[in-house]
C-alpha cells in the first residue's frame, strides 16, 4: 500500500492491539467447559449443514458426494475467542479498504505538512479503529466472512470464506437469557450456516457484493482528517465524552456521514440484499428450530427483546453512530420480505431470488415483496 515514509494511513497493528486490550473478559468458564463447548459448536456446525440445505433446497453447484447427495462445504468453521474475531476482522478490512486507503494516501501526500499527517494519523486512527472493534467484539455471535484472506491463524477455504463463531459471546447470551444451551448455540449456527450455505450456492454473490462495496469506496470523496474526525466522533460515544442530550452530527451513523448521492444509490442495493440475506438467515432459523431446537419459541422471544434494546444510553447512541440500528431492521424487513415471498409462491419461487443480480430484490421491493413477486415471477411467467 502506498505511504508516506513508510507510514500507512491506519496502524492495523496497532488497531489489533488496541482491540484486545479493551475488549471485555468473556465468561468464566473452566479449561474442561470451554473444549467441551468448541467442540459442541463444531458438531452443531456440521449437523446444520444437512437441515439447512434440505429447509431451503439450496446446494453447492457441482458438489455431489458419491452417494448422490449434497458434499459437504469447503469453507473452514472456525471457533474463536473474542481477540480471534478481532484480528479476523482487522485482516478483513484491511483487504476491502486497501483501495480507499490508497486514495486517501495520495490526496495527503499532496496536503501541507502531509507527511507529519503521516507519521501521526495512522497511530491515531489505529487506536480509534481498535476501540470500535473492542465495543463490537463482545456482541457477535457468529459471521461468515466473505471477504476473507489467508493467514496463519485463520486459513481461508478455497472459496474464500469462512465462517466464525464467537463461543464466549454466545455463552454469554445463553446465560444472559437464561435458555438451553444445546438449544441455544444449534439456533446460532443455524443462523451462521444459512449465510455460508447462501454464498456457496450462489457463485456470484460473493463478487456481486464485492464490486458494490468497491464501487462505494471508489465514490468516497473524504479527506484524512475528516475520516479521523468521524472515527474520534465513535471514539467519544465509546468513552460517553458527548455531553448528555447533545444533538448534531453524531446522532447519524458513519456511513451516513460519508456518503456522495452516488453512494446513496449504491447503499440502497446494498441494504437491500443485506436485509434479503440476515432476513433469510433468520427465516431459516426459525423454520428449521421447530424439529431440531426444542425451545426455539423461547429463544426467539428472549433474543428478539434482546436485539432491539440496548445496554443503556451510551449503548444505544453508539449503536446508532456505528449504523447498528440500520442493522437491526435488515433483520426484520428481511425475515418478513422472505415469509412473505414463500407463502405466496413457495420455497422454490423464492429461490428465484438467486438466479442472477437482476432477481435480487430492490429496497424498495424488501418493504414490498408483492412488487417482487409481480417483477420476477409474472413477468418470467409470461402473466400481463
Amino acid at each position: 500500500m502506498t505511504s508516506i515514509g513508510g507510514v500507512e494511513m491506519v496502524d492495523w497493528n496497532l488497531a489489533v492491539a488496541t482491540a484486545t486490550r479493551f475488549v471485555r473478559p468473556g465468561p468464566e468458564v473452566s479449561r474442561d467447559e470451554a473444549r467441551a463447548i468448541v467442540a459442541e459448536l463444531r458438531r452443531h456446525a456440521k449437523s446444520s449443514e444437512e437441515h439447512v440445505r434440505a429447509f431451503t433446497r439450496m446446494a453447492q453447484p457441482g458438489a455431489m458426494g458419491e452417494t448422490g447427495e449434497a458434499a459437504p462445504h469447503d469453507t473452514p468453521v472456525l471457533v474463536v475467542d473474542r481477540p480471534g474475531w478481532i484480528r479476523a476482522n482487522v485482516a478483513g478490512f484491511r483487504a476491502v479498504l486497501k483501495p480507499l486507503l490508497a486514495k486517501m494516501e495520495d490526496r495527503r501526500s499532496e496536503m501541507p505538512g502531509g507527511a507529519v499527517l503521516g507519521a501521526v494519523g495512522g497511530k491515531v486512527t489505529g487506536v480509534e479503529l481498535g476501540m470500535l472493534l473492542s465495543f463490537l467484539a463482545s456482541r457477535v455471535l457468529g459471521q461468515y466472512e466473505t471477504f476473507a484472506p489467508a493467514s496463519r491463524d485463520l486459513p481461508a477455504g478455497s472459496q474464500g470464506g469462512r465462517l466464525l463463531l464467537v463461543a464466549p459471546n454466545i455463552v454469554h447470551v445463553e446465560r444472559e437469557l437464561d435458555v438451553a444451551p444445546h438449544d441455544f448455540r444449534m439456533w446460532v449456527c443455524l443462523h451462521e450456516e444459512t449465510h455460508r450455505t447462501q454464498f456457496s450456492a450462489v457463485p456470484w454473490l460473493r463478487d456481486h457484493i464485492e464490486g458494490e462495496v468497491q464501487s462505494f469506496l471508489a465514490e468516497t470523496d473524504i479527506d484524512p482528517g475528516t475520516l479521523l474526525e468521524r472515527l474520534r466522533e465513535a471514539a467519544q460515544s465509546l468513552a460517553g465524552a458527548k455531553p448528555e442530550g447533545e444533538e448534531g452530527e453524531e446522532s447519524r451513523s458513519l456511513v451516513d456521514l460519508v456518503q456522495t448521492p452516488a453512494q446513496r444509490e449504491i447503499l440502497g442495493r446494498l441494504t437491500a440484499v443485506m436485509s434479503l440475506l440476515e432476513g433469510h438467515a433468520d427465516f431459516v432459523m426459525d423454520g428449521v428450530g421447530p424439529e431440531v431446537v426444542p425451545s426455539v419459541a423461547e429463544i426467539r422471544e428472549k433474543f428478539q427483546k434482546r436485539r432491539a434494546s440496548g445496554a443503556g444510553r451510551l449503548d444505544q447512541a453508539l449503536r446508532k453512530l456505528l449504523g447498528l440500528d440500520a442493522k437491526l431492521r435488515q433483520y426484520r424487513d428481511g425475515e418478513r420480505f422472505v415469509r412473505s415471498v414463500v407463502e405466496e409462491v413457495g420455497m422454490d419461487g423464492f429461490n428465484r431470488v438467486w438466479t442472477s443480480p437482476n432477481t435480487l430484490p430492490t429496497k424498495q421491493e424488501i418493504a414490498k415483496p408483492a412488487d417482487w413477486v409481480a417483477r420476477v415471477h409474472r413477468k418470467a411467467d409470461g402473466a400481463p
